[in-house]
């Protein structure tokens, strides 16, 4: 096995010694991409000097570093597919592609990765698309740095920034996306690593994953997307310091959990969100070290949910903190901070000497007859969430947080 190694390491540094570089411009020996790539040798790099190329169906099929001088332009012209990579081993570097073909029978891409391994695709801008950046069936590669501009109108015309299916292990970080119909988009793919992205004033979802294991979500931005989050049927996830913001609607939320099983979720902060976390038939998690700021709801239990922790999270002025609608609870509330929790501290050791029911009547209330909202800040709510509170009879006896917190919590 040793030996095998050592062959192929020195095929691969025989490639890289006679490797060259094709430079490509409009008054050139060679003025496009595709002839570029069709006489490259392996792992030779083709440098595209500053200038406009009208072309697309460029296939990358043998490994090659593809580098742009000063963001030279791909126009697709619409017609279809602009790059698709069926080659392990190629880097995409530094182009504007524009000009994606729209397709009701074929998911165009601005560019695409097939079957790959091994590839980088960063420093691109990316306008007028369909899809943005599709990897299928593809793993170990990474997507940095990429500004992914959409002109999406409706959902059923328009495609995904970025996008997994059946891919392993990718690294996607430092991304711009918007006005797309999901920033993020993954399905079938696990153990990738999902950092550092800004997703905004997308139609659907900042980021939205299905049947994908084993993820970190981390350091990233969703803010004013049309449903916020949907993370969905996945097991063994991290959402760790992301911030969900401003994801307002009649059916948004900052993040909506469905189906999934053992994760934790630490860190994040959920503002202004119709709902800051939808949740429904998940279990096993972990909710700790969140901020819950000015949503209308910030947590909505919606049902099957057992055996979650929420520990040490701060609740701010929220119309309602949390909603549940079931009368079991094995989940547990434990010294979190409420602003609207009015218990006392006796012995000044930061714990309410009274345990804290954050479950309002009118919640319960509102969920069967959302009409009467409007009632929201009357003298007559505040009598009914009183007499919830002295003897429950909706919500769950045992729903308490038995030690809350008096002071807000600082990391």
């Amino acid at each position: 096995m040793k030996n095998l190694l050592l062959f192929f390491t020195a095929i691969l540094m025989a490639y890289s010694i006679y490797a060259q570089n094709i430079e490509v411009c409009n008054t050139c020996a060679v003025s496009t991409l595709k002839n570029a790539v069709s006489i490259a040798k392996d792992f030779d790099t083709i440098v595209l000097k500053k200038g406009t190329y009208k072309e697309y169906n460029i296939l990358v099929d043998k490994p090659l570093t593809i580098i742009g001088e000063n963001y030279p332009v791909i126009d697709g012209e619409l017609k279809g597919e602009i790059i698709t990579i069926v080659s392990d081993n190629v880097t995409v570097d530094g182009l504007f592609i524009i000009n994606v073909g729209t397709s009701y029978t074929e998911d165009y891409a601005a560019i695409r990765v097939r079957k790959s391994k091994n590839f980088v695709i960063q420093n691109l801008v990316l306008e007028k698309l369909f899809f943005g950046i599709y990897l299928e069936k593809s793993r170990d590669g990474k997507v940095f740095h990429n500004k992914i501009i959409g002109d999406a109108v409706e959902e059923y015309n328009s495609g995904n920034g970025i996008q997994l299916w059946y891919s392993k292990n990718i690294e996607i970080e430092h991304n711009f996306v918007q006005h797309v119909r999901d920033g993020i988009y993954l399905e079938f793919s696990d153990d990738c690593l999902i950092k550092n992205n800004v997703s905004t004033k997308n139609l659907r979802y900042g980021l939205h994953f299905m049947f994908s294991n084993n993820d970190i979500y981390q350091d990233n931005t969703f803010e004013k997307n049309g449903a916020g989050v949907a993370v969905m049927f996945s097991k063994k996830i991290k959402m760790l310091n992301n911030i969900f913001k401003e994801n307002w609607g009649t059916a948004s939320y900052g993040m909506l959990l469905k189906e999934i099983n053992d994760a934790e979720i630490i860190g994040n902060t959920f503002e202004e969100n119709t709902i800051g976390i939808n949740i429904e038939g998940s279990n096993r998690i972990i909710y700790k070290n969140n901020n819950f700021i000015n949503n209308g709801w910030a947590i909505k239990v919606r049902g099957a949910c057992y055996t979650n922790s929420f520990v040490e999270n701060n609740f701010l002025y929220n119309s309602f903190d949390i909603s549940y609608n079931s009368k079991i609870n094995d989940n547990i509330f434990n010294k979190n901070y409420w602003t609207s929790y009015t218990g006392y501290d006796l012995n000044k050791d930061g714990i309410g000497d009274v345990p804290y029911r954050p479950v309002k009547l009118f919640s319960y209330i509102v969920n069967r007859t959302p009409e009467t909202i409007i009632l929201l800040r009357s003298l007559f709510i505040d009598i009914i969430d009183f007499s919830e509170k002295v003897s429950p009879v909706f919500t769950p006896d045992n729903l308490l947080d038995n030690n809350p917190l008096t002071k807000r919590i600082t990391w």
